[in-house]
């Protein structure tokens, strides 16, 4: 949230999702969202919907790049700046290849 806050970016609200695969949700106050998941890394679109539990939508969905767990300081420069990549999967969310753990020790 700090990196998001020094790119001015202001955010509303969010949460987290631990059901498979687990994801995050961003919602700034500009309507849009960022949502985060373990296979796919973030991507930002206007928000549509999406509670806790119930997995957000967006509409115009871009990916932020930099893989599924970006440095928070790069994470906000992407989704300030407007830098996009090309969506992909960088792992399976059933994977046993120790991104638990690199999640869990995440800053």
């Amino acid at each position: 949230m700090r990196a998001l806050v020094l790119q001015g970016l202001a955010v509303d609200r969010s949460w987290l999702d631990p059901s498979d695969p687990r994801d995050a949700t961003v919602v700034l106050a500009d309507s849009r969202a960022l949502v985060w998941d373990e296979s796919a890394g973030w991507r930002i679109g206007l928000f549509r919907s999406g509670s806790p539990g119930v997995r957000t939508a967006l509409d115009g969905a871009v990916h932020l790049g930099g893989g599924p767990l970006p440095d928070p300081d790069e994470l906000g420069l992407r989704a300030g700046s407007g830098i996009s990549e090309v969506g992909r999967r960088y792992r399976s969310y059933t994977a046993a290849d120790g991104f638990g753990e690199a999640l869990f020790a995440y800053r």
